[in-house]
């Protein structure tokens, strides 16, 4: 598990980033990478607990919002709390998509679409390199 960093303690430089987090991990969060579908350690896991971010700590995604989209990535119908995560226009690969980054330490995540389940309508679709899954066991 990835306790909470205490805010005035994050990273302030790439280099500090990079010496924190593996080479995938960094690749994902600070770089924006994606990892390749259904390959991530998360996908298919039914464990309970809460998922953090592999960055900073921050609670982020409930497993009780967890959903097998058949995307290839950990799905989420909706994060912990709004203020959890913040999005931004993402026009890269041609095409216009809704990033999601950790609003706490600003590591990428992931995308939004709006093709998920209700109640909310949402997939957040994260990349396992992203999260750590705190068990609730």
């Amino acid at each position: 598990m990835t306790p909470e960093i205490p805010a005035d303690q994050l990273p302030t430089t790439e280099e500090e980033w990079r010496m924190r987090l593996t080479p995938e991990q960094f690749a994902v969060t600070r770089q924006g990478a994606t990892e390749p579908p259904f390959s991530g350690g998360y996908v298919h896991t039914k464990e309970d607990g809460t998922f953090r971010c592999v960055a900073c700590g921050a609670e982020l995604f409930s497993s009780e919002t967890k959903y097998e989209s058949g995307s290839g990535w950990p799905s989420f119908w909706e994060p912990t709390a709004d203020e959890r995560v913040k999005t931004v226009v993402d026009t890269s690969h041609g095409m216009v998509r809704t990033e999601v980054r950790c609003a706490r330490c600003d590591s990428h995540l992931g995308h939004v679409f709006e093709d998920g389940p209700q109640p909310t309508g949402l997939r957040y679709c994260i990349n396992s390199a992203a999260l750590n899954l705190e068990s609730s066991d």
